[in-house]
């Protein structure tokens, strides 16, 4: 089989072997892969001399089941997300943990978002927004969208911000009123959007040097706010404006709990949900039901979809800058 690989920071397909699914594995045919562009980007540039299977959240059809598996069946379309499992690859296999059953009328390129809406999730919890509460969400880039979109659909008061204004535009356009390009009109707002008192949290979701952001989002929030670092952010910020409203500064890994635990992912041994409610499977599965229940809308966010063997030019298009790019899918089988 073939896979979209990095090496000496170009894209190139190579040759895999396909393996039989191990215990408590799938596989799977891949229809459609999503890219990320922040963490993808990023790894791209950084790529030695040693090829690298890219991608990290697809969607696809059960074609064989390994032993202790339950739940699944050959012929289900199941979302997955989760290196070094889910790739850009004509089949994965993957362990049942980081699947999700997706619904016959829920759109696979959809459902191919998995990992970014896994992801979203995660820093939402992580941010432990509640019904009612507001958040500033920065960087309205495919993981800002649809981390905006879900935080809407759970009744959270939303403030998008991003310097592009057809991304502030598309925020909008899903429903989201306060999407801004402007720091001082965001800044304008804010009382009237929170009440007076600031916004509970903000979710960053750009990329690059952190520390003016940061510290520039620690004035919107309320007293004993939380900053949620969700982008490929640094963070390095003021210890005065931290201690000035007792801010949160926080990280949000990946997923969700289960992630980069072997025993979770690689040994596919679920954590009990009277001890943990969310791991990554069940936020994919979240993702998955939100989708199923039409509460949050991918489609407008899909710009491209290419066929895998042409991953070279949908890379391409991130690396030249090109503003209207979105979301990308990688599709597979012609």
């Amino acid at each position: 089989m073939k896979a979209v690989a990095a090496l000496r920071g170009k894209i190139v397909i190579k040759d895999m072997d396909q393996v039989e699914p191990p215990a408590g594995h799938v596989r799977i045919r891949t229809e459609y892969t999503a890219i990320s562009p922040g963490t993808e980007m990023s790894f791209l540039k950084r790529a030695s001399e040693q090829e690298v299977v890219l991608g990290y959240s697809g969607v696809g059809i059960i074609e064989r089941i390994g032993d202790n598996v339950t739940g699944l069946e050959v012929g289900q379309r199941v979302a997955c997300y989760g290196a070094p499992y889910v790739r850009h690859a004509e089949w994965m296999t993957v362990p049942s943990n980081l699947t999700a059953v997706v619904p016959d009328h829920v759109r696979p390129e959809e459902a191919a978002f998995a990992g970014l809406g896994a992801i979203a999730i995660h820093a939402l919890r992580t941010a432990d927004i509640r019904f009612g509460e507001s958040a500033v969400i920065v960087g309205l880039g495919i993981l800002g969208q649809i981390t905006a979109q879900i935080a809407s659909a759970a009744a959270v008061r939303v403030a998008g911000l991003d310097l592009n204004a057809d991304r502030a535009e598309l925020l909008k356009q899903q429903g989201v009123e306060h999407a801004y390009t402007d720091q001082e009109r965001l800044e304008e707002q804010l009382p009237a959007i929170t009440g007076g008192y600031g916004a509970d949290c903000a979710l960053l979701c750009a990329s690059g040097s952190g520390e003016e952001l940061i510290n520039r989002s620690m004035k919107w929030i309320r007293d004993k706010g939380k900053v949620i670092i969700v982008g490929d952010l640094t963070t390095e910020f003021s210890r005065g404006l931290m201690f000035s409203k007792e801010v949160q500064v926080l990280i949000s890994r990946a997923g969700g709990p289960g992630r980069y635990d072997a025993g979770y992912e690689r040994d596919n041994r679920d954590y009990p949900i009277g001890f943990v409610r969310w791991t990554e499977g069940r936020n994919i599965a979240a993702y998955i039901q939100l989708l199923a229940e039409k509460r949050i809308d991918v489609s407008p966010l899909i710009s491209d979809i290419i066929p895998f063997e042409r991953a070279e030019e949908a890379y391409g298009k991130y690396s030249s800058g090109q503003v209207d790019v979105m979301g990308t899918l990688l599709k597979y089988g012609g």
